[in-house]
């Protein structure tokens, strides 16, 4: 299979049979599945189902099969996840937490409200994700855990990483929030590492909604300690269930003891979790559609060198959350990253996105100290000079006709400009 094809075509006129084709209105709408129905049913009150198998446990082992993690635990957010699966890798004031430069500022958030230090390292500039050999120089006695992120439906190579963590005895958690069912070699991202974190914000490949998470593990002790920590710390939390059956004379007796976790509410809401379980079904489909429309703009930008996209690695299959770019044009037909934006705003072309700041650059963290070291220019020089060039071309159209036209216009501008 080609590596920016998704799974089960081979070429463009298999995107019929997935409601991909250009020019035809795509019949599987952000909303146009399950969720109306299931959200009327969490609704009734009378359904016996909302009682013997509530829709956040229903979302969760749903998920849980889908990624093939063996646990699954929902949240109210992406960022609420993080912090609990960093609760449950124990981190403490003190301790360090690699993470990637290139990310946004919620991975250091929940380092530091945990009281933990984010030691950031720097980037391969070709997949624009984290570089295992600056992980390992960036390594000290109060390394704790790993964070790494699966970029713009990027996932990580998670080997090497997991053979430095092993090597340390340290914990790796990938943030996969910009990823769904991307794979590596053959493993769901997220759930190949010790704790994986996903994202159902709006504009994700799977949404619930609004806001929304997910963590998944294969560690029944930290499933449980993350469960606690997002669930108010309620002690007979268990790793597969929210909440337990108890006697009613055992949780109206005055002496009985409810908490042994100091936690926050975390907990996803029953609409939430009945909008998400909608999305899973056809949730092939939605990454199906975004890997289409990353393809009609890796056609447009062929054989243009100063525009180059992010590499994908052998046994990787990107899911692409965008069609991230890195723009060489001002080095090679000095034309300035927004020249190039203006220019392709004004042919009719939608907006692009630029790279989110540095975490450490942004004005809430630059200038610190934390730990040893205060937090500016320099600390990671490939990814602070990357982060100016990189174009974010948007990936969730519903149509790939509007796709295929943007991505003409993209190529006619480079044309203009000269390949």
């Amino acid at each position: 299979m080609p590596g920016n094809w998704p799974r089960n075509v081979e070429n463009f006129n298999d995107f019929k049979e997935l409601g991909l084709t250009m020019g035809v209105q795509n019949p599987f709408g952000k909303y146009n599945g399950n969720e109306a129905d299931y959200v009327l049913r969490a609704l009734d009150s009378e359904d016996p189902e909302n009682k013997s198998s509530p829709w956040v446990q229903r979302f969760e082992e749903a998920f849980a099969a889908k990624v093939g993690a063996k646990y699954a635990i929902a949240v109210n957010s992406g960022t609420s996840g993080l912090h609990a699966a960093l609760f449950a890798a124990d981190i403490r004031p003190g301790d360090e937490v690699i993470q990637p430069a290139m990310t946004v500022v919620m991975d250091a958030y929940a380092t530091i409200h945990l009281g933990g230090i984010p030691v950031f390292a720097d980037i391969d500039p070709a997949t624009q994700t984290i570089d295992p050999q600056d992980i390992e120089r960036k390594i000290t006695p109060r390394t704790k855990a790993i964070l790494t992120v699966s970029w713009q439906g990027l996932p990580v190579d998670m080997d090497p990483i997991m053979r430095i963590a092993a090597k340390h005895d340290l914990l790796v958690i990938d943030d996969s929030a910009q990823t769904m069912m991307g794979r590596c070699k053959g493993a769901i991202s997220g759930a190949n590492a010790h704790i994986g974190v996903f994202s159902f914000e709006q504009k994700k490949h799977l949404t619930t909604g609004s806001e929304g998470g997910m963590i998944v593990s294969s560690d029944e002790t930290l499933a449980v300690r993350a469960r606690k920590f997002a669930g108010l710390g309620y002690k007979h939390m268990t790793a597969t269930a929210g909440r337990t059956h108890l006697a009613l004379s055992t949780v109206q007796d005055p002496d009985y003891e409810r908490f042994d976790t100091v936690g926050l509410n975390y907990r996803m809401n029953t609409i939430s979790a009945a909008v998400g379980l909608a999305q899973l079904e056809r949730v092939d489909h939605i990454v199906a559609r975004r890997q289409a429309c990353a393809r009609v703009f890796r056609e447009a930008i062929a054989n243009c060198g100063w525009m180059v996209p992010q590499v994908v690695p052998p046994g990787i299959e990107h899911t692409y959350y965008t069609f991230a770019v890195d723009y060489r044009g001002l080095a090679a037909r000095g034309v300035k990253w927004k020249e190039f934006y203006d220019r392709y705003m004004g042919m009719g072309g939608d907006g692009f996105y630029g790279c989110v700041a540095i975490p450490y650059l942004e004005p809430a963290l630059r200038g610190k100290r934390l730990g040893d070291t205060v937090l500016g220019p320099g600390l990671c020089p490939k990814a602070e000079e990357l982060q100016k060039r990189i174009m974010q071309f948007k990936t969730n159209y519903r149509d790939l006709g509007v796709a295929q036209k943007k991505a003409e216009l993209l190529s006619n501008l480079i044309d203009e400009i000269g390949r």
